[in-house]
């Protein structure tokens, strides 16, 4: 079985989440590329106050991409906050849902957004039908990300590799736009994503934790698994009774 190393592939990771001290932490890392949160990961870490934590991050982080996210649900609302998140810094995209909770496309947003130089990342989409809408909306010569939540269509027993593939190939003329594999569900996703023609995958802090096995031996990681089950075992305190004749 051939290993593989993180370092030759093409697609770029970005490291998802809200914890400023783990985001620092990440900047040194040469296979982190960029950064994305959401509202309900800043949720999840304490944040209370949006902008003075985005703020904060951008002072640490000022070089790196990094996706925030409005959260109104009027269109309107949305521009306003889209356009107010993006003055925050070079480095930032906004992050914008391809429809709002009454299910309203978000399409001519992010056209004028778009048309504006506003470098946006294209959220929650699930269909390749919604990839063509973003498609036919984003200006050519503005950065875009467009992120596909493969990781939820696989929950939906549904193999999202081609459609990735197929996501890419409607993107293709729109050469600033890159397709992002999101909801990354386990390491293996990395290869899936690189094997699908993605430009970025996003993976969680937790899930960072484990990069370093990519390339471990098998055989090393079966004795370790062997070796953790019998610690385990002997730290419980655990017995069976074996009857006399049973060992006669």
């Amino acid at each position: 079985m051939n290993a593989v190393n993180l370092n030759n592939l093409n697609v770029k990771i970005y490291a998802d989440g809200a914890d400023i001290k783990q985001i620092v932490s990440l900047v040194s890392n040469p296979l982190i590329k960029g950064f994305t949160t959401n509202p309900s990961l800043m949720r999840a870490a304490g944040v209370t106050d949006y902008e003075a934590f985005a703020r904060e991050l951008l002072t640490q982080v000022p070089n790196h991409p990094i996706s925030f996210e409005v959260f109104a649900d009027d269109l309107a609302e949305m521009e306003d906050q889209a356009r107010q998140i993006a003055s925050w810094g070079s480095n930032v995209y906004v992050k914008i849902p391809i429809t709002n909770t009454k299910a309203q496309s978000t399409e001519d947003l992010i056209g004028r957004l778009s048309a504006d130089g506003i470098a946006l990342n294209l959220t929650a989409i699930l269909t390749l039908e919604q990839v063509s809408v973003v498609a036919d909306a984003l200006a050519v010569n503005t950065p875009a990300v467009v992120s596909v939540f493969a990781g939820r269509i696989a929950d939906t027993g549904v193999d999202p590799i081609p459609l990735m593939l197929a996501s890419k190939q409607t993107l293709k003329n729109k050469p600033k736009a890159e397709l992002l594999w999101a909801s990354c569900r386990e390491l293996l996703n990395i290869v899936h994503s690189e094997q699908s023609q993605c430009d970025i995958i996003t993976v969680p802090h937790s899930m960072l934790q484990k990069i370093d096995l990519f390339g471990k031996n098998l055989e090393t990681y079966s004795l370790e698994t062997v070796q953790m089950f019998y610690k385990d075992a002997c730290a419980s305190g655990f017995s069976i009774k074996i009857p006399a004749a049973a060992t006669a």
